[in-house]
């Protein structure tokens, strides 16, 4: 009896578990599924509203790490095999519209984002769920979607972009794959774009820890015209035509260049296998952001700082770093002091003890540390960060994710991006 007991636990258990790396092939197919949907809401909603599904030619994520094993993002998403009910891959991201959500203007009314996520493509009937954090770090489900691959509703790939090589180490399965779009450069400036891409690759990897794991990374430019050369700058009353219709002033910060609409970006990106997305865009005013698992974007003609800025939007983007820095920002209650950070550099102590960051500290280190010189070259836990001067905290005293006056990433945020590119290569 305790043997069959047993048996069945292990049956229940595994419709809920992971699945191994042997098992793509069993579940998926060589290509990409994307689901556009709509997330719309205001500071204290959120709803989530289904838009298309389309089918994508290339899958340049890893066949191996299928489940996310990071906790990362304020969203995820998951992929779950109808018929036995296991989850077959998972991913977690973050959005304009949680930005957005902090912010006053979502306090006075409600808005739409339209938003997109890839996955391999599905051999057999699946089950999408959509999850975002609630205001105590936990997942609640917000939307939930049965796909049916062979459907004739599922649109075809039809190419937007026009991609080429800056540079390929390996399989794309084994590799983080890059793909850098063109935003504002008109038709006679492709050469101008292609020299941004080859100075955004010599630039990241001028910086440790990607120096050292150059190898591991494939970068490829993805070339569209633009009707109009520059970018909207509504501050100055300034609007461009341009393909991808990013702007500055995005949530009130007049810094802050971004692109509402991810779906086109990905319609763009999907000219090349891809795992990240970076925009480089035809301006000289200084300014960019980067969301994980979701976009980043930079001024690519910026004379000042400009490889410090792409690595630390890349930060964001790829290893879902936090900013160190206090201010600069118009967003509101972004970081509830009474939830752990899921990033990996900050933390408000409430759960300090999960995160990796806490091994790294040599005995003795004193939590909350003080801002000395003599700490300047030691992991502490130092007050300030995450855009507040009280009561959240960063790891180093100076970092890439906190200011441009150095040229180093500390050992925690190091660690982060160099787990981050091992999941993406294995």
């Amino acid at each position: 009896m305790k043997l069959y007991i047993t048996i069945l636990l292990l049956c229940c258990l595994n419709l809920h578990m992971p699945l191994q790396a042997q098992v793509f092939e069993d579940f998926f197919v060589d290509k990409s599924m994307r689901f556009d949907y709509f997330r719309c809401g205001n500071s204290e909603s959120e709803s989530i509203y289904f838009d298309k599904i389309k089918e994508e030619p290339y899958w340049g994520g890893s066949k191996t790490n299928l489940i996310d094993k990071f906790d990362y993002g304020n969203h995820r998403f998951r992929i779950i095999d109808a018929e036995s009910g296991t989850l077959i891959y998972s991913r977690g991201y973050c959005s304009l519209f949680k930005e957005w959500q902090a912010t006053e203007e979502a306090q006075n009314t409600s808005k739409c984002y339209a938003e997109g996520i890839h996955f391999p493509y599905p051999q057999k009937t699946v089950k999408i769920a959509l999850d975002s954090r609630d205001k105590n770090g936990e997942w609640v489900q917000q939307f939930e979607y049965t796909i049916q691959p062979d459907s004739y509703t599922i649109q075809k790939f039809t190419p937007v972009g026009e991609p080429f090589d800056v540079i390929v180490n390996g399989d794309s399965h084994h590799s983080v794959d890059i793909a850098l779009i063109a935003e504002g450069y008109s038709a006679s400036e492709r050469k101008e774009f292609e020299a941004a891409c080859q100075y955004f690759a010599e630039q990241m990897f001028t910086f440790s820890p990607y120096k050292e794991n150059k190898q591991k990374f494939n970068i490829r430019g993805i070339w569209i015209a633009s009707p109009e050369s520059g970018v909207t700058i509504p501050g100055k009353n300034r609007w461009i035509n341009t393909a991808l219709s990013a702007k500055f002033n995005t949530l009130g910060s007049e810094r802050y260049q971004m692109i509402d609409n991810l779906q086109i970006v990905k319609d763009i990106a999907a000219s090349a296998p891809y795992d990240i997305i970076y925009v480089l865009t035809n301006t000289d005013k200084y300014g960019g952001g980067g969301i994980y698992n979701f976009y980043g974007i930079s001024s690519a003609q910026q004379t000042s700082s400009t490889g410090k800025v792409y690595i630390h939007e890349f930060g964001h983007l790829f290893a879902g770093l936090g900013d160190e820095y206090v201010g600069g920002t118009e967003m509101n209650e972004f970081y509830p002091l009474h939830v752990e950070p899921w990033e990996a550099n900050l933390t408000t102590l409430t759960d300090f003890d999960k995160k990796e960051w806490k091994k790294l500290l040599k005995k003795g280190t004193p939590v909350p540390t003080p801002a000395k010189d003599s700490n300047l070259d030691k992991v502490g836990v130092y007050e300030g960060g995450g855009y507040m001067q009280k009561n959240i905290y960063r790891p180093y005293i100076h970092c890439l994710m906190n200011h441009f006056n150095v040229d180093y990433f500390c050992p925690v945020c190091s660690k982060a991006i160099v787990d981050m590119i091992d999941f993406h290569c294995k």
